[in-house]
């Protein structure tokens, strides 16, 4: 009788069944018709169950570039002409808030029709395959690169989103928009040298501009002014039922440094905890 050891058929199947132990488990289904927003992670992506997103109405200061992305985004959930988006200028501003908002606007306006793909500028090279996998589903996507800035060495970064946004045979499907946010408006950085360059060529700096001319809408969002800063605050307080002074909210952003919308919500958030309250 031959021994199991002996028999080829055998030692192939234990191997087989070794092999299956040591191999992770399949990755999970990632059901991009069923979740508002999703993390790419540069090969796989994440689903997020809840998409957090601040009401429209409590965002202040920003009414006009609100108005125009709120607009845009209406627009690609529903299925018409939409554009690719360039949200640029002064940080804590609102920038990325005003985004994952109207996403979430447009999901309460059209059930299931668009959601929110957030790519860190780390992943950026996964982004061609997370767009064949997009262009197969039913349904609209926003793709969302956060505070995106190349610096002057790196060409492969502004040829990959160049490539996105001109149609070329990388180009993003039609099903999905991508939504950048940027510090700088030519997204590429320019040295000081470069800067203080009396024969600077205009080229230059016209083709870093370029780059940023290649989204349909260039939103600049600028650092708020006293009145704007106080509104802000205003608007906070009442949501959630806090009582605050004048004096304290500019004492609070002298010794930031600064006016903004994170700066007014960080001081919403000490309110509301000077107060015992959560929000």
């Amino acid at each position: 009788m031959t021994s199991m050891s002996s028999d080829p058929d055998a030692l192939l199947s234990r191997i087989a069944d070794a092999l299956e132990r040591l191999a992770p488990p399949p990755a999970p289904d990632t059901g991009w018709l069923t979740h508002p927003a999703y993390v790419w992670t540069g090969s796989t992506a994440r689903a997020v169950e809840r998409l957090d997103a601040p009401a429209l109405d409590l965002l202040r200061g920003i009414d006009t570039q609100k108005e125009r992305v709120v607009t845009n985004v209406a627009r690609l959930a529903a299925g018409h002409a939409a554009h690719d988006m360039l949200l640029w200028g002064s940080r804590g501003m609102g920038k990325s808030a005003v985004l994952r908002a109207a996403v979430r606007a447009a999901q309460t306006a059209n059930p299931g029709r668009v959601a929110l793909v957030q790519v860190a500028q780390e992943a950026l090279s996964g982004v061609t395959s997370l767009f064949a996998t997009l262009g197969e589903q039913d349904r609209r996507f926003l793709v969302f690169i956060d505070d995106l800035g190349f610096e002057e060495n790196d060409g492969a970064g502004p040829r990959l989103l160049r490539s996105w946004l001109e149609g070329g045979v990388e180009a993003r499907p039609a099903n999905v928009r991508l939504a950048v946010t940027s510090n700088r408006r030519a997204i590429v950085s320019r040295t000081m040298s470069e800067q203080d360059d009396p024969i600077n060529p205009r080229d230059v700096v016209d083709d870093r501009l370029a780059l940023a001319d290649r989204f349909g809408l260039s939103i600049g969002f600028h650092n708020c002014d006293q009145p704007s800063y106080l509104a802000i605050i205003a608007g906070y307080a009442q949501e959630f039922g806090l009582e605050w002074e004048p004096g304290d909210a500019l004492e609070w952003s002298r010794r930031r440094g600064a006016r903004s919308g994170r700066v007014a919500w960080q001081y919403v958030n000490e309110l509301a905890g000077r107060a015992g309250k959560a929000i």
